[in-house]
């Protein structure tokens, strides 16, 4: 079967491929992944606040200060918790490019279109295929206007696409008051791919401690869902290719989100939890439905299900929203 695919311009074997995670940061991993039939490697995060020195500045005033400021201080970990600094990362890169033969997406991670995205620059330099930009960024300003958070969105990918030449992709939150409409700019802005979505965090609070506390836990196909609407809104409206991140344990979690439009289907939680051959379990999975629902090839069924098929797309979203609420018994 043919499952071949094209995500920012690259043409790969399959769709699957490792999200951005800790996955990339050990050589056996990368090539267990490699052996399992991943079709490109995304590494982690870089995140905006190793890099300036303005920040690393803030960091170190406010552990002067650690009593004063002991809450504040220990949402920022210390330089030595990370696995990479800025150039050890670049040397990651140049690793994983040697140890495998598959296209290799850097990540860079941060909120601000400042002086840290000429770092940009590097990571090309370094021989990453194509760069994953992550802007996590949790709007909490009640005065910055929905259209400020975007615009610096926006800054942030004109500035990266002026600097390299390499393939970019914007991976997005589902919190901005209009992803197509945002989607449609950052098309405008020029960047080759969408990833559909950022998982955001919540912290929890500790009623012993009185703190607020992190809270990470694996992502499980429930999560799909959300993903599923807006690839499908998307497909076919938008030029650059969409990936799907979040949600895909299974082979039928996948096709679902091919067959809403997604190019590329990014895995992380499913591999953490069950290891780099579930994969190809995965990707068996794929090839085994298609062959016995008659299609010759991934592509035949990529955007089969998306709103572009529908006449009136607004109209169906609605239909189904009224089903939904109206078919709940007690």
């Amino acid at each position: 079967m043919d499952l071949s695919t094209t995500y920012l311009g690259i043409r790969l074997p399959n769709p699957l491929m490792p999200g951005a995670s800790p996955m990339a940061d050990q050589l056996d991993w990368v090539k267990r992944l490699e052996d399992a039939g991943a079709s490109a490697i995304i590494m982690r995060s870089l995140f905006e606040e190793q890099i300036t020195h303005e920040q690393q500045g803030m960091i170190h005033h406010m552990e002067i200060h650690e009593e004063a400021f002991a809450e504040a201080v220990s949402y920022f970990p210390k330089p030595e918790n990370f696995p990479f600094g800025p150039t050890q990362y670049l040397e990651q890169i140049r690793k994983v490019k040697a140890a495998v033969a598959l296209p290799v997406i850097a990540s860079l991670n941060g909120v601000t279109a400042e002086g840290w995205l000429d770092y940009a620059r590097s990571i090309e330099q370094a021989g990453a295929d194509a760069l994953e930009l992550n802007v996590y960024l949790v709007a909490t300003d009640p005065y910055e206007t929905g259209h400020a958070v975007e615009h610096r969105l926006l800054e942030i990918a004109r500035a990266v696409k002026a600097s390299v030449t390499i393939p970019v992709a914007v991976k997005l939150s589902p919190f901005y008051s209009s992803v197509a409409n945002l989607g449609r700019k950052l098309d405008e802005a020029g960047v080759d791919g969408l990833v559909l979505f950022n998982r955001f965090y919540q912290p929890d609070i500790d009623l012993d401690a009185l703190e607020a506390v992190p809270n990470l836990h694996l992502s499980d196909s429930t999560e799909l869902l959300l993903r599923l609407r807006w690839l499908a809104i998307l497909s076919g409206k938008v030029r650059p290719a969409l990936a799907v991140s979040g949600g895909v344990h299974t082979g039928a979690d996948a096709l679902k989100a091919v067959m809403a439009g997604a190019s590329a289907v990014q895995l992380v939680s499913a591999l953490l939890h069950h290891g780099p051959a579930h994969l190809a379990a995965i990707r068996d999975q794929m090839a085994l439905w298609l062959e016995q629902h008659e299609y010759t090839s991934l592509e035949q069924a990529r955007g089969s299900m998306s709103l572009e098929r529908s006449p009136n797309a607004a109209a169906f979203e609605r239909a189904n929203y009224m089903r939904v609420l109206q078919s709940y018994r007690i």
